[in-house]
């Protein structure tokens, strides 16, 4: 911790500049951050010369935070987005461990303490003015990056000031603004960075070029599971350009992975050396692995208790009549993040330091000194690791990995020069760790009068902890797996939910969302079931189980009547709700279907609502709204990922497809932020989509689909 007067001595002595920041609680806390004036991290700057500098440390790759994270400092530092420089950081110590982004927490947990790092400096700023006028500082306001004296015209710019207010006591709990005051929070304002990527200026790691630099690429083996035997690159070695031909080596939690690196002048030599490049494989019992295997494992897994997790009331005491409950099974599929740039990374060992150019979801971890973090990994101190961190061209949970980093630093050892490891496209989809397959068990019960008395919800899953650490422990629950089933707002008397675990060869990983895009497909189907088994009408059932005051209600009203849900649909039409509340947000969507005449269902409209409590930028929270519903109609219809005689089959578009311009439905989205518990954006909006679309479905077919991906093409 810097104390006070050597913060001073080392700032001051030099420019002047004023540091403020705060204190971090690191990713494993959702990378929130901490308001503390006893620590002296500096994510704003101001100097002499009047240049503020912002630094954002949440990653930036199309969610916004490159203006969003600055924007709540610049608000109450009183300064236009406009008037200030941002600039991303790359896991540097003096930011502290909260460098990532990731569920959906960088506004939602750290709205209040970047305010006060802006606010605390326009007080330290207003004080030393007053000191200079010798006036009271009730007598001054700050405005457009200057302090205004209220009894005179005279004002001082931030610059003028920053000698003095750097030798102020930093404010305990700075005033923050009302939000009546706002002037740049609730406002849609372009970010910055889109001009930079619409007119190509915006450099992502695989843009990265370094003097001396070689290019990379590795042959992995093609059976999931499979271990390097033996290589010849007599052929390989034969190519112009090719360099060097070495072992590659890499990990993703427990699982532990080994290929052949081939180096050359150029990324095409390195292709053409793979080509040629002649590999024996030890495949350890996985060639015969077909995906069907383990949805037979899963099923069968339905059959155990498993782990309890949450148990309200007694379900197993609960006494229905017959035909008075219901059972049902859910699958989802495997599904790979398609992220637009592929993996990459540049890394340059140089004796006992590390340089690494390239993009990550978090910074933190390839900096960081914690046990799972990149040094312990590669055998390298953390102090010694430099990071430049560049826009991600994609994210999704995939870059939460560091896998390529790993992967990169070791082939760099065998090289004296800097060495840019390229993925390509196939390697990117065929040898990355994937959205898990799961399977859900539900069961519900009803008394005589038809009020739902019992639920019950178990998931069969991979865990998501087999790649991230050590084994998972199976006598635990993975909360991660079941997230969202024990948050939901449903005033059920008799509720479990539990987990099974299902050992996997595959390594699974955060996807948009984590697991609340297959759990809530399960659960909001299910309640759909149960809400026509007692021929209800499925959202004023929901509502029906719902508090007055609850977030949940309010916005399913809100849905309710922005979708006209009570007017009846055109003969040939359908819609079907579905709403997820889970630790990023709360979300709600109505889906509007009809059948064409080639007897296809065409969807053809979405309206959403999120609860946000507030909203930074109302314009990319519908960007983030109408990107999730993209994405989860694309898990939802699209072909996921499967694996036939050990090797995953897909390797492209051309195989695993997203979906196009002219497929994407309309997307109406509303916004409710009326001041209440700050919620995130960047996640929630996928969940609802694809129960809502299922149960759409339902209701013009009177087909129950429960199993993604759904084939549009009625029978």
């Amino acid at each position: 911790m810097v104390s006070r007067r050597q913060f001073i001595k080392n700032t001051g002595k030099a420019s002047f500049a004023l540091w403020l920041g705060a204190t971090s609680n690191g990713f494993a806390n959702a990378a929130f951050i901490t308001y503390a004036p006893s620590n002296f991290t500096p994510f704003v700057k101001i100097e002499k010369n009047g240049k503020i500098t912002i630094f954002n440390t949440k990653p930036e790759m199309g969610q916004g935070t490159f203006q969003s994270v600055p924007a709540l400092i610049a608000e109450e530092l009183e300064v236009s987005l406009d008037a200030i420089t941002i600039v991303q950081t790359s896991g540097e110590k003096q930011f502290g461990g909260g460098q990532a982004a990731g569920g959906s927490s960088s506004i939602r947990g750290n709205y209040d303490a970047y305010r006060k790092i802006g606010a605390a400096a326009k007080e330290m700023l207003i004080k030393a003015a007053s000191v200079k006028w010798g006036i009271g500082i009730e007598s001054c306001y700050a405005e457009n990056g200057s302090v205004h004296s209220k009894l005179s015209k005279e004002h001082l710019s931030y610059g003028d000031l920053i000698e003095e207010a750097s030798k102020l006591e930093v404010p305990k709990e700075p005033k923050l603004k009302n939000k009546s005051d706002f002037k740049i929070i609730g406002k849609s304002i372009q970010r910055p960075d889109v001009p930079l990527k619409v007119s190509g200026k915006a450099e992502y790691g695989i843009d990265v070029e370094v003097p001396n630099m070689v290019y990379a690429t590795v042959f992995r083996s093609p059976v999931i599971g499979g271990t390097l035997k033996s290589f010849d690159a007599d052929a390989t070695l034969k190519i112009p350009g090719v360099i060097k031909v070495v072992e590659a080596k890499t990990t993703v939690g427990k699982y532990q992975y080994s290929g052949v690196a081939v180096i050359a002048k150029s990324y095409w030599s390195a292709l053409q050396g793979r080509k040629v490049l002649k590999v024996e494989w030890e495949t350890n019992g996985y060639e015969n692995f077909n995906l069907s295997d383990y949805e037979n494992k899963l099923r069968n897994l339905s059959k155990e208790t498993g782990v309890l997790d949450k148990n309200i009331g007694n379900v197993e005491s609960v006494k229905t009549e017959p035909g008075n409950s219901v059972e049902s099974f859910y699958e989802t599929p495997m599904v790979a993040h398609h992220t637009l740039e592929p993996m990459n990374c540049i890394a340059h060992v140089n004796g006992e330091m590390l340089t690494i150019w390239t993009s990550t979801q978090v910074p933190s971890a390839i900096t960081g000194s914690g046990p799972n973090d990149l040094h312990s990994q590669i055998g390298m101190k953390p102090e010694n690791i430099t990071l430049h961190s560049k826009f991600i061209g994609g994210g999704f949970g995939r870059r939460l990995y560091t896998d390529y980093v790993i992967e990169a630093v070791n082939i760099a050892k065998q090289i004296e020069q800097p060495v840019k490891v390229i993925w390509s496209r196939e390697d990117t989809t065929q040898h990355s760790a994937v959205r898990p397959m799961t399977f859900s068990q539900l069961k519900g019960g009803f008394s005589k009068e038809g009020e739902l008395i019992s639920f019950q919800h178990k998931v069969i899953s991979p865990s998501y902890f087999d790649s991230v650490g050590p084994n998972f422990d199976k006598t635990k629950v993975d909360a991660i797996m079941i997230e969202g089933i024990g948050e939901q707002a449903y005033q059920i008397p008799n509720i479990k939910t539990s987990y099974v675990y299902a050992d996997f060869h595959v390594p699974v990983a955060a996807w948009r969302s984590v697991t609340s895009s297959t759990v809530a497909f399960a659960h909001e189907c299910f309640i759909d079931e149960l809400a026509h088994k007692v021929k209800k009408d499925p959202l004023d059932f929901r509502l029906q189980m719902l508090d007055k005051d609850s977030d949940t209600k309010r916005v399913l009203l809100k849905l309710k009547e922005v979708s006209n849900w009570d007017k009846p649909l055109p003969k040939g039409k359908g819609r079907g709700v579905a709403q997820w509340e889970f630790f990023a947000g709360l979300c709600a969507h109505v889906v509007e279907v009809s059948v064409t005449k080639d007897n296809t269902i065409k969807i053809d409209k979405v309206y959403a609502v999120i609860d946000l409590g507030e909203v930074v930028n109302p314009d990319n929270v519908k960007n983030q709204i109408e990107g999730s519903i993209v994405m989860a109609l694309t898990a939802a219809i699209k072909t996921g990922i499967t694996i036939e005689n050990g090797k995953i089959k897909q390797s492209n578009f051309h195989d695993n497809p997203m979906i196009r311009m002219h497929e994407t439905p309309e997307i109406e989205v509303h916004i409710l932020a009326d001041g209440g518990k700050i919620k995130g954006v960047g996640e929630p909006g996928l969940p609802p989509f694809a129960p809502a679309l299922a149960n759409a479905i339902f209701s013009i077919t009177g087909k129950r689909i429960k199993k993604m991906p759904f084939d549009l093409k009625l029978s």
